[in-house]
């Protein structure tokens, strides 16, 4: 029984080691996806330790039909794979509003305000200069909406510049 503390301690231990990095600081850039129609993010990301970040997004939309604007915040843990590449998963919560005007039926317009859980999991390369660019899924489920509490997917491509 004491060996296989000591050897599940061990290789706790171990990979704890292994997969701690130096993160940039902070990085600034675009999120290029789609999750129902907001598309592009602005996102910023801010280095909390060797493997830990906050990642803020602001999205927006502004269509004929359609406006919204959403502000997005992920905390994520990072760990390396090999040289350059990581992968990274994370929680958070995203928060704004959205307008829906239907040009042919006037009781089809809406307007609200939402509050959505975020899950995030991803994988991104750090390249010698300051780029990173990376590929993430964000699952997010509706906690609080007056028109649909839904579950909705999001797959986006992050460029970024690093200081």
């Amino acid at each position: 029984m004491k060996k296989t503390v000591l050897l599940f301690v061990l290789i706790i231990t171990g990979l704890c080691t292994v997969n701690a990095q130096d993160i940039s600081p902070n990085a600034i850039g675009l999120r290029v996806g789609d999750n129902d129609g907001f598309g592009t993010e602005v996102n910023y990301q801010r280095g909390l330790g060797d493997n830990k970040r906050l990642e803020l997004g602001l999205g927006w939309r502004d269509a004929r039909s359609f406006n919204a604007y959403r502000l997005t915040g992920i905390y994520q843990w990072v760990w390396n794979i090999d040289g350059g590449f990581n992968w990274y998963a994370g929680a958070g919560a995203a928060i704004g509003s959205f307008d829906f005007k239907d040009d042919f039926f006037d009781d089809d317009d809406a307007n609200s305000l939402f509050l959505n859980a975020a899950g995030n999991i991803g994988i991104e390369y750090n390249f010698d200069f300051p780029l990173l660019l990376s590929l993430d899924f964000r699952p997010e489920i509706g906690i609080l909406n007056d028109i649909d509490d839904s579950f909705e997917f999001d797959l986006a491509l992050g460029i970024r510049y690093q200081f």
